[in-house]
C-alpha cells in the first residue's frame, strides 16, 4: 500500500525561504561579535601597557588603578630612552634583523624551489629528512653550536644571530614549498622550452608568483629575530653590539628597586615593540595569502 507525504504548502516554504536569511544573518554577527570579544582580549595587555606608559608615579602606584591616566605623561617615553643606550641597542637590532630576514628569504626560497618545482631522484625522501629536523630539541644543539662559534672566533659577534639564517630552516622550506607545489607545471615546461635554466627560472618565473609566501617567511624571520632572547644572551657581551632584547633586561636588572621606573619600562617596551605592529599591518594582506596557501590564478 502507497503511502502519500503530504507537500508542504506554498506558505511554509515561503516562510522557510525567509528565515533562512535571517539565520544566516544571525550567524554572521554572532561570528563577529566572538571575533571582536577574542581581538579585545588580545589587545589588552597592549592597551595596558600604553596607558601604564603615560601615567605618573603615583597615579602607578594607586590603588584600584586607573584604566587610563588622568593626565598624559610623555615625558616618560624620552626618559625611557635617555635611561639606556636606547639607539645603539635598536640600531643592532635592525641591522640584525634586516641582514637575517634577508637571507632567510633567499636560502629557505631556493631550498624549497628544488623540493618542489625540480625533479631530482630521492626528492621527497631528502624532504622528509629535512622535516625530522624540526624534532630536535634546541638544547641538545647549544653547546655544540657554542663551541663552533667559539673556536671560529665569533663570540661578541653579530655572526652567530645572522649565519644560521644563511641555511634553510625546516619550518620555512615547508611553508615554500606547500606553496610552490601549487604552480602550474605546464609554466615551468614552457620556461624551460624557451632556454630559460633553473636558477632563470627560478628568480624570473616563481619568484613573482611566490611572494605571498615569502613575505610569511619575511615576517616570521623578523619577528623570531626582533625578539630573540637567547641567542644575544649567549654570543654578546659587550654593550656596543648587543640588541633590545638582551639590553632591556640588563636595564631591568642593574636598576635598584626604589629607583626602578615601570612606567619607563613600559615605555620602552611599547617602543619595541611598535615596528613589529607596524610591520604586520604593511604586510598583512601578503601574510593572510601565504599563511592559507593562496592559489595561483
Amino acid at each position: 500500500m502507497a503511502v502519500t507525504l503530504p507537500r508542504p504548502t506554498s506558505g511554509s516554504t515561503r516562510g522557510d525561504l525567509r528565515a533562512r536569511p535571517v539565520r544566516t544573518r544571525r550567524a554572521r554577527w554572532t561570528a563577529r561579535l566572538v571575533l571582536v570579544v577574542i581581538s579585545l582580549a588580545f589587545l589588552a595587555p597592549l592597551y595596558w601597557m600604553v596607558a601604564s606608559a603615560l601615567k605618573s608615579d603615583t597615579e602607578l602606584s594607586a590603588f584600584p588603578p586607573t584604566l587610563w591616566p588622568h593626565e598624559l605623561h610623555w615625558e616618560n617615553f624620552s626618559a625611557a630612552v635617555q635611561s639606556m643606550p636606547f639607539f645603539t641597542f635598536f640600531r643592532n637590532t635592525v641591522v640584525v634583523t634586516v641582514l637575517s630576514v634577508v637571507f632567510a628569504v633567499a636560502s629557505n626560497f631556493v631550498v624549497a624551489y628544488g623540493f618542489s618545482c625540480l625533479q631530482w631522484p630521492g626528492r621527497d625522501k631528502v624532504f622528509y629528512v629535512v622535516i625530522a629536523t624540526l624534532f630536535i630539541p634546541f638544547p641538545i644543539t647549544l653547546i655544540p653550536m657554542f663551541d663552533l662559534y667559539a673556536k671560529l672566533g665569533w663570540i661578541n659577534t653579530w655572526a652567530p644571530l645572522v649565519v644560521p639564517s644563511m641555511f634553510a630552516s625546516a619550518f620555512y622550506v615547508f611553508l615554500i614549498r606547500q606553496f610552490l607545489l601549487q604552480f602550474p607545471r605546464d609554466v615551468l615546461d614552457a620556461a624551460s622550452i624557451d632556454g630559460a635554466n633553473a636558477w632563470r627560472t627560478l628568480w624570473t618565473v616563481v619568484f613573482p608568483q611566490a611572494r605571498p609566501a615569502l613575505a610569511t617567511v619575511a615576517i616570521f624571520a623578523a619577528v623570531g629575530s626582533w625578539n630573540d632572547f637567547m641567542g644575544p644572551l649567549l654570543y654578546l657581551q659587550d654593550q656596543d653590539v648587543q640588541t633590545l632584547s638582551i639590553g632591556i633586561q640588563a636595564y631591568t636588572m642593574t636598576a635598584s628597586t626604589e629607583d626602578f621606573q615601570y612606567n619607563q619600562l613600559m615605555a620602552v617596551s611599547f617602543l619595541v615593540i611598535l615596528p613589529l605592529v607596524v610591520l604586520f599591518f604593511l604586510f598583512q594582506r601578503y601574510f593572510i595569502r601565504g599563511a592559507t596557501v593562496g592559489s595561483f590564478k
